[in-house]
């Protein structure tokens, strides 16, 4: 028999709507009442304000994401109040980072696209989720695909109109546009307008916005597969063409969660369909001239992954203080002196690396490296249709040696 010691729960998280102590049941009544500190928004303070018998601390501005307040109290009986559901993009998931589960009592509330989506008659299943709540805009440009229904969180009153206006100038238009105001509440409102014809005013900053995407024939529509085409993305030639890179991701074979050092990253179109595959994809970019940096900075931000990280410099000096790479590409660059040697020492056991040559002086060092290391040589060779005189003939683009290996 293992004698086992419980940790005693000090902090309870509250989900609260906006209708405030009606809406909430009796436990979660009782951790209010029950807590020495209460934390939370001024807002969500003024709506339990009568149940509250500590004292309340609204939170300090700016917010501090370390939670320096609430963890300088454990043992205390601590209450945070938190939006809706403290585990979808809320404080609880911060919290949770810093105490261990034993420790808390969460009493959640239905999320506010919960909500929206009960108002809307939606099947959440079938609904794509985003939160813009102090994030880029941006971050909605993947999920823009015809018929799609898409519920987002908005930061402010402006966000419904800095989105609207995005829609239009990428050909998303005619989509409809609900936005959803003080959802549980009092003064709840849901007004829907075209995107290329919003005209809303007087928006309540707290809002949720509905998107039923709709566009014209030649909108910026972000294709699912790997290899989108190069008319995508701003480059100077120093491109890894479509064909090219769509062979190159499988090689690279994307997981969850994982991290690409991209090096000599041209346009950046590898590490921007890495981090494409799945919004726990990162991605670091490694780029000498600064002209091409700043341009995998605008590609990344008009394809939908504004999180990819750039690191100007040359490799392999700027590969040293890297987080640890669960893969790496190298294309630009890679015959350089040191280069190959630190991307293969940057690798953990089981990490992936895929390098493209076609100058004569990498493929030499990628055929060395295959004989030295093993792993996955191929040739890869693409056509294209172009005119000759005034018939069609095939014009070869510049073969690429590919080698691929995983370290032991």
């Amino acid at each position: 028999m293992t004698n086992s010691t419980a940790t005693p729960i000090w902090l309870s998280i509250v989900g609260i709507g906006e209708d405030g102590v009606a809406g909430l049941g009796d436990e979660a009544k009782r951790c209010i009442a029950e807590a020495e500190v209460v934390f939370g928004g001024r807002r969500h303070l003024a709506l339990v304000e009568k149940i509250v018998t500590g004292q309340a601390r609204p939170w300090p501005t700016p917010f501090d994401s370390e939670m320096r307040d609430v963890l300088a109290r454990r043992g205390q009986k601590i209450c945070v109040l938190a939006s809706g559901d403290p585990f979808f993009y809320g404080v609880g998931a911060t919290l949770a980072r810093k105490i261990p589960a034993a420790e808390m009592r969460v009493v959640p509330a239905p999320s506010a696209l919960s909500i929206a989506a009960s108002r809307l008659g939606w099947a959440l299943q079938d609904v794509e989720a985003v939160s813009l709540h102090g994030r880029s805009i941006d971050l909605i440009r993947p999920l823009l695909h015809p018929k799609t229904r898409i519920l987002a969180l908005t930061s402010d009153a402006d966000g419904p109109a800095a989105i609207a206006k995005l829609l239009t100038e990428l050909g998303f238009g005619a989509t409809r546009l609900t936005v959803l105001e003080a959802l549980g509440g009092p003064h709840q409102r849901l007004r829907s307008v075209r995107a290329d014809g919003f005209d809303l005013k007087d928006i309540n900053p707290l809002n949720v916005l509905a998107l039923e995407i709709d566009s014209v024939r030649d909108a910026r529509i972000l294709p699912l597969t790997p290899g989108m085409s190069d008319d995508l993305f701003e480059h100077d030639g120093q491109i890894t063409k479509s064909e090219i890179r769509a062979v190159t991701l499988a090689a690279l074979a994307p997981r969850r969660g994982e991290l690409l050092w991209d090096i000599g990253a041209g346009s950046g179109s590898i590490s921007i369909e890495w981090m494409l595959a799945h919004p726990s994809m990162r991605a670091i970019a490694i780029e000498a001239e600064q002209d091409r940096a700043a341009r995998i900075r605008r590609n990344a931000s008009a394809c939908g992954v504004p999180g990819l990280s750039i690191v100007e410099g040359s490799a392999p000096e700027t590969l040293a203080d890297l987080e640890t790479p669960d893969a790496i590409f190298i294309g630009g660059g890679g015959s350089a002196p040191g280069v190959m040697d630190a991307a293969i020492a940057a690798l953990p056991s089981a990490g992936r690396l895929v390098a493209n040559a076609v100058t004569l002086e990498m493929e030499t060092l990628l055929l060395a490296s295959h004989a030295r290391l093993g792993g996955e040589l191929a040739r890869i060779s693409v056509s294209r249709a172009a005119p000759v005189g005034s018939m069609q003939g095939w014009r070869p683009a510049m073969p690429v040696t590919q080698w691929s290996w995983v370290k032991p």
